[in-house]
């Protein structure tokens, strides 16, 4: 049997499954997350030849679907696994006493774009690994839409130990390999130990057409079969993007021997000299053996072509080539349509410059520009080493990171009318920041255009997006969005135009997934229950700590000294961090401690442990399960003197924590002084 790597991160077998798992029960769909993210495998003909840094490349080219973490898993000649994943930059996460241990001509990389409400847990960081059958790695962009369904078929043989779609994905793609092979279990009979057959490749697609049986939502991924090469899938539907191709093997020139890459988008392959081939088709599978055969197989009875249209309005790198449609391309077209409607709608006279909102916008905004005959200003500076705004849990938070995000340029603003370009507005938060800066600039009048309709509904085919009572088009009409964003008037691209600005650049694509502004979803199973329990697990008022009333601190400060914070009573008497000799609850004060208002360093400047690990200011609970509880201390000065013994308490029991003497396989001494250090005033 295969062994994983057991740096950085080992995995143990369930004693009572043919999967590995950790203890813990199966969740429901509500709390379980897809993410919108970047995968890549690459399979090299030479047996001899270093993967590591094929893969390595491939992820920084793909950097831009996923900020959040990062991960490699390689396999090489003896059949062994080699994996390293961590919160960070691709950059931040391979260093050289990592990329030494990723051995192998063949593996799978992966970069994660974080997701509402989920703290940086580097157990959900992917690729996934198990060791039974054969040994198998997987990595998956996008969102499983009936998890809790998949959850409780799996329930009574698996368990899983986190709440990412792509290990259910992984758990299913065993079991129906185990299905494939023996025909069942021990509990139906058959011995685990002598299957009725090899591994074939109907064996690997039909295992793959059960999973697309079972499996709904938008989804590509791939599959590592350790011994036998790399599966590529992707939804029925299409939705999340997957394409593939090759190039002549460097070491056996002149011969038909071919080096093998499956991405997410095309720059990937373009940047390692791999020739696009094509994208992989909706539910279609393709396998390439270790010795570089590619089969394909259409895995699903009746697919549809519907590719989710946000990966052209924004996700997508403007050099990348999706389902035949340049993003480039389609993103100028949508510039040209944009500002028609402009034009049938205002004076476009009024207009003195147009400045897109870095990035995504530039394009359309440029080409908006040149139709319309105004002049075309970079006017706002991004700070490019911030994370993603509308991602950030906490709409208070939100909005303290715009400014730390942008910064205009006085010159372009100062007495002019300004029309700004956006690709999109999904709570208006960044939205209004933007426009009071500008006014701020000197701006006399703020017009503001996006290149894309109105959200107003979720979107739940693996980009993060808020719910819907939380997305500022909800229930509002043009006028009202741009009173609410403080502009003096709002354009918004029409959806009919968008769709056929990239119809333009492949007409064989007769439908997209376009749910997140038609409520047309095209799974066909997302329904009210589904939206409540998205609103109860994702919603900014499960994020703030008061209930989404807003971050008033004074408010905590006032509950410890009234001895009560709730109607319940258990809150009430361990107020105050042990008033009356009573120890408040642990859990509430990580809760209480985690998700105060504190005045914030800068993002850019997270603190690392010794491996790399990344936290943010919200991470304390998230810290307590990864063991690094010190690097999950909030940074800036706690406000409100009521909470004090409220944080020694926390701060002591995290030092006990990481103390060497009660984890002896946690931090280093010189990490520990530097975590006293950064204690310093708490205890």
């Amino acid at each position: 049997m295969p062994a994983v790597n057991p740096r950085p991160h080992s995995y143990k077998p369930h004693k009572n499954s043919g999967i590995f798992f950790l203890k813990s029960s199966c969740q429901a769909f509500e709390t379980r997350r897809g993410d919108m993210c970047g995968i890549v495998a690459v399979l090299l003909a030479d047996p001899s030849a270093a993967v590591n840094q094929e893969l390595y490349d491939s992820l920084t080219s793909l950097q831009h679907r996923g900020q959040d973490a990062a991960g490699i898993v390689t396999a090489d000649q003896r059949r062994r696994l080699h994996l390293h994943k961590d919160n960070g930059l691709v950059r931040d996460v391979f260093k050289l006493q990592h990329m030494i241990q990723l051995i192998g001509n063949v593996g799978l990389g992966h970069v994660r774009y974080p997701t509402a409400g989920a703290s940086s847990n580097v157990q959900e960081a992917q690729p996934f690994v198990t060791n039974i059958p054969f040994g198998i790695c997987l990595c998956h962009n996008g969102n499983i839409t009936n998890a809790k369904e998949l959850s409780q078929q799996l329930a009574t043989r698996y368990t899983v130990s986190t709440d990412s779609d792509s290990e259910l994905l992984l758990s299913i793609y065993a079991d129906e390999l185990l299905r494939q092979m023996w025909g069942g279990d021990k509990e139906g009979g058959k011995d685990l130990d002598h299957s009725v057959g090899g591994l074939t490749l109907d064996v690997i697609f039909n295992a793959c057409r059960g999973l697309m049986g079972r499996a709904r939502g938008g989804y590509a991924a791939l599959v590592l079969i350790n011994g036998y090469g790399v599966l590529a899938f992707r939804d029925p539907w299409g939705i999340r993007p997957l394409c593939y191709g090759s190039r002549s093997a460097k070491q056996f020139l002149g011969t038909s021997k071919k080096d093998w890459c499956v991405a997410s988008e095309s720059v990937a392959l373009e940047c390692q000299e791999f020739d696009l081939h094509g994208d992989v088709l909706p539910g279609q599978a393709v396998f390439i053996s270790l010795k570089g055969e590619l089969t394909m197989q259409m895995c699903h009875n009746a697919p549809i072509l519907a590719p989710c249209i946000f990966e052209y309005v924004y996700f997508g790198r403007p050099d990348s080539i999706i389902d035949g449609v340049s993003v480039y391309a389609a993103r100028k077209a949508m510039g040209d349509k944009l500002a028609e409607k402009i034009r049938s709608l205002h004076d476009v006279s009024e207009i003195d410059v147009i400045v897109p909102v870095p990035e995504t916008s530039r394009i359309s905004a440029l080409q908006c520009a040149i139709k319309l005959g105004v002049t075309y200003e970079e006017g706002l500076n991004k700070n490019r080493y911030i994370a993603r705004t509308f991602i950030m849990p906490g709409q208070q938070k939100r909005k303290k990171n715009v400014r730390k995000k942008l910064n205009p340029c006085h010159g372009v603003f100062e007495d002019k009318n300004v029309m700004l370009v956006d690709d999109s507005i999904v709570r208006g938060t960044t939205s209004e920041q933007i426009v009071q800066m500008v006014r701020a600039a000197g701006a006399k009048k703020v017009f503001f255009c996006s290149a894309s309709p109105a959200i107003r509904y979720p979107n739940v085919y693996g980009i993060d997006m808020p719910v819907q009572a939380e997305l500022i088009a909800y229930g509002r009409d043009e006028l009202e969005i741009a009173k609410a964003i403080s502009a003096d008037w709002l354009v918004y691209q029409e959806l009919d135009d968008m769709t056929a600005a990239v119809r333009e650049c492949n007409p064989a694509i007769e439908k997209f997934d376009t749910s997140c502004f038609n409520g047309v979803y095209v799974t066909g199973d997302v329904d009210a229950a589904y939206f409540q329990a998205l609103k109860d697990h994702r919603s900014d008022s499960i994020l703030s700590v008061d209930g989404g009333k807003g971050d008033d601190v004074d408010s905590f400060a006032k509950e410890n000294s009234n001895g009560s914070s709730n109607s319940n009573n258990s809150s009430s008497s361990s107020s105050k961090g042990g008033q009356n000799g009573k120890s408040p609850p642990k859990g509430d004060l990580v809760r209480r401690v985690q998700e105060l208002s504190i005045e914030e360093g800068d993002e850019e400047t997270e603190d690392k442990d010794s491996n790399g690990a990344i936290t943010d200011v919200d991470g304390v609970e998230a810290a307590k399960t990864a063991g690094q509880l010190g690097q999950a201390r909030p940074r800036g000065r706690m406000i409100g003197a009521a909470r004090k013994g409220a944080e020694d308490l926390v701060a002591a029991e995290e030092l006990a924590a990481i103390d060497p003497a009660n984890n002896p396989d946690g931090l280093r001494n010189e990490d520990m002084e530097k975590l006293r250090d950064r204690f310093s005033g708490w205890v």
